[in-house]
């Protein structure tokens, strides 16, 4: 907006004021009329339709600005509402419905607020397991409920299993949900969610018992073998509060299929996610498939 000037009113019987004479030998102050002629033509000044359009561009930026900070620390901060879903794209990522974390017990904090020390999560496990993705073909022994020590240990190498069901008993496992499905492409996923009695538990059980350092720890039966994924992104995982993701892969030469796993700690549940596809399994929906589970434990 430019800036108005005034100037001092003056009565009709007002006589102009006589300038003031310049003092004898002090060098010539040209007028404004002139100082502008010897300047030159000036450029000329931008409509104000111009102006205005600017402005508002400027004010559409600056939305757009505050809805993505706005939209990044809805997905790590969020109260009991909607998380949001993945849509297909050219990258191979899944079509996972909309996800929405489930009610809490009246008067329940939620797993890693400061009056919940054990990061306990009080909805029903079942309820936090991530959904197939559009397209998938449900496995029915892995349907959503609740499954045996004994299935769950099935997933790892037959001299294994009767020491981690030992060691599930000792930790007083609540409880294991699981849900698998197998996608159009032949891409087998299994997630298991196990509940323990609170944080301390899922921590022995994970850091004594499966071990993860360079590798996943205790083998699965199909991949002996594994290494740390590099392409993991691991901002994904830190923007979720409380949570820790570990994530590997099979290296080549692998055989019939390829494994990706990855461990979730989160409180008192620990989630083993399993991507498993004949000639090697697609890291783009595998990480996807971690980063939502992730979520909705955090």
């Amino acid at each position: 907006m430019s800036e108005q000037k005034t100037s001092p009113s003056s009565s009709p019987d007002s006589s102009p004021e006589e300038p003031a004479a310049s003092p004898e030998g002090s060098p010539d102050v040209p007028s404004p009329a002139e100082a502008d002629a010897d300047a030159g033509p000036r450029p000329p000044e931008p409509p104000r339709r111009v102006l205005r359009a600017v402005t508002r561009w400027a004010v559409v930026l600056a939305v757009f600005a505050g809805l993505g900070s706005g939209v990044a620390y809805g997905i790590s901060g969020m109260e009991r509402d909607d998380v949001p879903g993945l849509g297909t794209v050219s990258d191979g990522r899944w079509d996972y419905p909309e996800l929405s974390l489930p009610a809490l017990p009246a008067g329940s904090p939620r797993p890693f607020n400061d009056d919940n020390p054990a990061s306990i999560h009080y909805a029903d496990p079942r309820d936090l397991l991530l959904p197939a993705p559009a397209g998938a073909t449900a496995d029915k022994e892995l349907s959503g409920g609740w499954v045996s020590t004994e299935r769950f240990t099935a997933e790892y190498e037959k001299e294994r299993r009767t020491g981690l069901r030992m060691a599930l008993r000792e930790a007083s496992v609540r409880n294991i949900a699981a849900r698998g499905w197998t996608m159009p492409d032949g891409t087998e996923a299994r997630i298991y969610l196990l509940h323990f009695q609170g944080n301390a538990h899922t921590f022995d059980f994970f850091y004594e018992q499966i071990d993860p350092a360079n590798d996943a720890g205790v083998p699965l039966t199909a991949a002996r073998e594994t290494e740390l994924d590099e392409d993991w992104p691991e901002a994904a995982a830190d923007a979720v509060q409380g949570t820790d993701a570990y994530v590997f892969q099979e290296p080549e030469p692998y055989g019939a299929t390829q494994v990706r796993q990855a461990y979730v700690v989160a409180g008192d549940t620990l989630a083993l996610i399993v991507h498993e596809k004949k000639g090697g399994t697609p890291a783009v929906p595998f990480h996807q498939t971690v980063i939502l589970q992730n979520q909705l434990l955090g």
